[in-house]
């Protein structure tokens, strides 16, 4: 059985909240305390935080094609240009770095943007390339018994072996036992790499995820969400559900089967689908409604299936916005929303929201957050954040709690989405799928970045739950729209005029009369929140820290 160790950060221990920490002490929790009462529960009951396994440990510092990688994790021997100038000693890269179409696969797939292994012919990196069944040919000559912070990742050896993949698992495990969380995101593709044969790839997998369930029972967590990696493999180069090639359609259902397997073994709450390849380059290609009617009929399997094998957990839909190279036909909330009802899915799915990418499209970080929520179809956040300056990366650390106290109004004040649907099975949750830059290539960096991010929601937590506390926002909402109480105010509001009541009614009244928005005097009620002159109680009920 694979036991939480403590081999690969022995140097953390776990991460407590001190909120009298000074400016350098960044490896506490200033805001985050998962056993305070906020607005009648418990903050770890409202954020629910769970790290991203994807873009925590399959991210490795590269820039595409502009950069090598640069990070140095515990998991990381033997091909970092960072590590090699930072000490390391156990290894020669012979001064070659390799092209990115130069490397053999082996009938393998590298890993997030982590083509750069060193050239099999002038490398000892070769000595880490999978051969055939999972296996590495040589053996490893390193040892991984434990972790310095200061040179590498001393579980990962930049292959695609299974013995890579678990010791990867063991190092996530600790990491996350490490950070205090109850929860993790992860997919299919996370646990195991792929097989030459459907069968092979299932027998690892089928390993892999017992290791997790033993892992799981030990530390008491579990997934926030799971998902079927339908974009990494090159088969899916031209979209999953939405290839013109039916055998990669057929593929991508059959792997969905087998995740959502996967899912209901590790008792993951949410099971999500997320397409970043099913989309247009050019339309002139493309029959988009048969595109868009094979996503509904990948989202009516799922639905079917989940019903006959008996799990419990919610689907969701990850909208993405377009990309440079390619125009997503599940773009925001909206054009998802209409997808689902469309197809006759709405009651069986939910949204999972990335404000991220609503700011990547040029529009408020909340957007798709309260479009969702407004048609009671939000399930999940993510809490990731983008800047137009990052290269339109979308998986930044949040950093922002001005903008996160929005997000986390909406959140809290929603009268049904997944945690409040009497569903039985999940009450929603932050998910934490943001990546440390590539300019932070120490491991501590990435508990620096769950840190940040867990601190930034968690203060936007306290912001609003004294805003929902105090009711100000409610009052003057409810004040904005008091026409519509009474009159022929509430037959348009239910709909029940027509436009020759409306014109008779002009006729009668004349023209409007007309009122301020009050816009700036609604952001001075909001930065009283976010930025108070004084310092509320944790218990938000407007007495002094410190005071009797």
């Amino acid at each position: 059985m694979a036991l939480i160790t403590t081999r690969f950060f022995p140097s953390v221990t776990r991460i407590e909240y001190l909120p009298d920490a000074g400016p350098e002490d960044n490896m506490v929790f200033r805001h985050y305390n998962p056993t305070e009462i906020v607005h009648g529960r418990t903050m770890e009951e409202w954020l629910r935080f769970s790290p991203c396994y994807f873009n925590m440990f399959r991210y490795f510092g590269t820039d595409d094609h502009y950069g090598y990688r640069t990070h140095i994790r515990p998991w990381d021997e033997g091909y970092s240009w960072t590590a090699r100038h930072n000490g390391r000693t156990n290894y020669d890269m012979g001064g070659k770095y390799m092209d990115k179409s130069t490397y053999d696969m082996a009938g393998n797939y590298m890993d997030k943007s982590t083509y750069d292994v060193g050239t099999r012919s002038k490398s000892p990196h070769r000595a880490y390339a999978d051969v055939g069944k999972g296996r590495i040919s040589p053996p490893i000559p390193l040892s991984y018994g434990g972790y310095d912070d200061r040179k590498g990742r001393s579980w990962e050896n930049g292959s695609r072996s299974l013995s890579n993949y678990k010791r990867r698992m063991q190092a996530a495990f600790e990491f996350f036992n490490k950070l205090g969380v109850r929860y993790y995101s992860a997919s299919d593709r996370d646990f195991a790499p792929e097989g030459e044969t459907w069968e092979e790839t299932n027998r690892m997998l089928e390993e892999t995820t017992t290791m997790a369930c033993n892992l799981q029972q030990q530390s008491g967590m579990r997934p926030l969400y799971f998902a079927a990696d339908l974009f990494s493999h090159p088969r899916y180069m031209n979209g999953a559900a939405t290839n013109p090639n039916f055998h990669v359609f057929a593929y991508a259902c059959a792997q969905v089967k087998r995740a959502m397997d996967m899912a209901k073994r590790l008792q993951a709450e949410n099971f999500v689908f997320f397409h970043p390849r099913d989309g247009y380059q050019n339309p002139l290609q493309r029959q988009i409604y048969r595109d868009i009617q094979h996503l509904g009929h990948l989202y009516r399997m799922a639905a079917q299936y989940k019903d006959n094998i008996g799990y419990k957990g919610h689907l969701l839909i990850q909208p993405k916005p377009f990309g440079s190279l390619r125009h997503q036909y599940e773009s925001d909330a909206m054009s998802t929303m209409q997808l689902l009802r469309h197809f006759g899915m709405e009651r069986s799915y939910k949204l999972y929201v990335k404000p991220a990418w609503s700011r990547m499209m040029g529009r408020p970080y909340h957007h798709d957050v309260y479009m969702a929520s407004a048609f009671s179809m939000l399930g999940l956040v993510d809490a990731a954040d983008s800047y137009p300056e990052a290269n339109g990366s979308s998986d930044i650390c949040s950093a922002n709690v001005h903008d996160a106290t929005i997000v986390m109004k909406c959140y809290m004040e929603q009268k049904t989405g997944s945690y409040k649907s009497g569903r039985g099975y999940g009450y929603g949750g932050f998910t934490l799928s943001c990546r440390v830059r590539r300019e932070s290539f120490e491991p501590r960096d990435m508990f620096h970045g769950m840190i940040l991010t867990m601190d930034t929601y968690a203060c936007a937590l306290k912001n609003s739950a004294r805003m929902l506390s105090d009711g100000c926002f409610a009052r003057n909402l409810q004040q904005r729209y008091i026409s519509y109480k009474s009159g022929f105010g509430e037959k348009l509001d239910k709909g029940s005029t027509s436009f020759e009541e409306c014109e008779e009614y002009i006729r009668s009244h004349g023209d409007v009369q007309v009122h301020s928005s009050r816009h700036e005097h609604h952001e001075q009620m909001f930065n009283y929140y976010v930025y108070p002159s004084v310092k509320y109680s944790a218990g938000y009920s407007g007495h002094l820290l410190g005071s009797s």
